[in-house]
């Protein structure tokens, strides 16, 4: 039998979680994993409880939750010389890194993938003292992930970020912000947002990065110059279809070390968590973590 250290979030997904874990320990169980469970109970608690569980030799450590879930247990396991395979069971309410990953959203099947015990490689982001899985970035759109209250996020799922996004667009304004970018150049002028991708999937947009891959050792970076409230939307409307890469607002580049400064007062989204303030120094930690996987490539979140 493996061991295996539960780590999940009992709010997350409309509570999914605390319905189905009896059904979820007893899959595992009938393929040769032995879990123990631990249940989050605040911020913070998923990353202390994956460091213990790396520093007690587990054989592997599944995160059940969303993306703040999981962001908290790599921010655990990245530091630490010991990082057992990570399985995911994606039961939040976006799932960014399962899309972008391929990993199913059904249970049964995300139990099955972490049964068959096939392994691949996935690049961590640091930011300052922070790592990052699936994306980092700032300006004031990025920081409704973390404005949207979770009692909201229970009710309406997906909604609530939408509801809130709504709410935040007529008071968007650009930041001055200089960006030195390793391999690439100087970038100084007023943005609404960066954003950098370690995937293809960000906020539920899966062509936001089309060509960002998870184990290439590089993060993509969208920096979207100063536009209008008319522009923005024709903007958004164009990374549903993957077609903004060619608008003149927007820069594309892709490097594995990016400086950002400012004169402003600009917060840092980590994964949909709120990840510290400007200025910061991102980076990325090449096939850092090992997460299970199809071994065929084609199973989907969908």
């Amino acid at each position: 039998m493996k061991r295996a250290r539960l780590i999940y979030n009992p709010t997350s997904g409309r509570e999914e979680m605390k319905r189905r874990l009896p059904d979820i320990l007893q899959r595992l169980d009938q393929g040769g994993i032995e879990a123990t469970c631990h249940a989050t109970i605040g911020e913070g608690d998923a990353t202390l409880a994956a460091a213990d569980a790396a520093d007690r030799g587990y054989d592997m450590i599944i995160a059940a939750g969303g993306d703040g879930t999981l962001y908290e247990v790599i921010n655990g396991l990245a530091n630490k010389p010991n990082r057992p395979p990570l399985g995911i069971l994606p039961v939040g309410t976006t799932n960014d890194f399962a899309r972008a990953t391929g990993i199913p959203k059904h249970w049964e099947y995300a139990c099955d993938l972490i049964i068959g015990q096939y392994t691949r490689p996935v690049d961590v982001g640091v930011a300052n003292e922070r790592y990052f899985i699936n994306i980092a970035g700032g300006g004031s759109l990025t920081e409704l992930t973390y404005d949207v209250p979770s009692k909201l996020k229970t009710m309406v799922g997906q909604l609530a970020y939408y509801m809130k996004g709504l709410e935040k667009m007529t008071r968007l304004r650009p930041t001055e912000l200089k960006f030195v970018a390793e391999g690439v150049g100087e970038f100084h002028d007023e943005f609404m947002l960066f954003l950098i991708c370690n995937s293809n999937s960000v906020g539920g947009f899966e062509r936001l990065a089309p060509d960002s891959k998870i184990d290439d050792g590089l993060l993509d970076v969208l920096l979207i110059r100063k536009m209008n409230l008319a522009e923005f939307i024709r903007l958004v409307t164009l990374a549903l279809r993957g077609e903004h890469l060619s608008d003149p607002h927007v820069i594309h580049l892709r490097t594995n070390s990016l400086k950002v400064t400012t004169p402003d007062y600009v917060q840092i989204n980590l994964d949909g968590e709120y990840g510290g303030v400007l200025p910061a120094h991102f980076s990325v930690l090449p096939s850092h973590l090992r997460i299970f996987a199809d071994e065929t490539g084609e199973s989907t979140y969908r």
